[in-house]
């Protein structure tokens, strides 16, 4: 009972009285319901499914303040890899509206969802592939963690994850999205890939040179070797901070520490 309260007390917190209805209709349907986020600081509202691991992520984006950075100029293009249901786009394109955003997700579920919520900015282009360190088709498996934790192998991997495989889809490098979306420069590459950072800075040699900043989560405690990949793979940057989970890195101090 301790435990239930717990749970009713978060989602007041959060989203109010409609969303502990909400929790409970799901509860009694044993099932996930969306509902829709209203917020004064975005241009339109969005849905988020409950029960699921969106809320933490809303509170991670929202409330906490995870990507709030003041950046010395205003971001015209970022790549949003990992992008679960656009929550994180939808903050970018609120507060840099005349950004480009490529929001990345490979998982099937997630996408549509990320779909829905982002169309109506339209400098948001949802993408539904991997960020991976070679282009090739890779698999989507499931460890059985909630929404947020699908994860990517290669098709014949040697090291195989707990869970099974969903379906697959393309993994792509950066160079290829930056190809394939006439892209000269990335302002700001987020990832937060539950694990595959460590493939992706296995090599950034044909790209890092054309990335001003990133924002990584970790995930060595899924993948052992991440945070050693990515600090070898993202020589050049000489400012570092650190928010949340997250670390910022950038070129000359073009991203600062926010407000929140």
């Amino acid at each position: 009972m301790k435990y239930l309260r717990r749970i009713l007390l978060s989602y007041f917190r959060t989203f109010g009285l409609r969303a502990c209805f909400c929790w409970t209709a799901a509860r009694v349907l044993n099932s996930t319901l969306y509902f829709t986020v209203k917020r004064l600081d975005c241009k339109f509202p969005f849905q988020v499914r409950i029960p699921s691991s969106d809320i933490p992520i809303y509170r991670q984006v929202f409330n906490n303040q995870e990507y709030d950075f003041l950046s010395v100029v205003q971001p015209k293009v970022i790549v949003d890899a990992g992008a679960n249901i656009g929550l994180a786009s939808i903050y970018f394109a609120n507060k840099y509206p005349d950004a480009k955003i490529i929001a990345i997700e490979p998982e099937q579920s997630n996408f549509e969802l990320l779909t829905k919520n982002t169309k109506p900015y339209s400098g948001i282009i949802p993408v539904q592939a991997a960020l991976w360190h070679i282009n090739e088709e890779i698999n989507v498996t499931d460890p059985g963690y909630g929404k947020w934790a699908f994860r990517t192998e290669m098709k014949n991997s040697q090291e195989k994850q707990q869970g099974s495989i969903c379906h697959s889809v393309a993994g792509m490098t950066v160079g290829r999205i930056m190809r394939e979306f006439n892209l000269k420069k990335i302002d700001v590459l987020k990832v937060d890939i539950e694990g595959s950072e460590r493939e992706v800075f296995s090599d950034t040699s044909a790209w890092l040179e054309r990335v001003d900043a990133i924002i990584i989560e970790l995930h060595d405690r899924l993948k052992a070797g991440c945070t050693r990949s990515f600090y070898l793979g993202s020589v050049g940057f000489d400012t570092e901070l650190r928010r949340g989970e997250n670390v910022y890195v950038s070129r000359k101090g073009c991203l600062k520490r926010g407000t929140a």
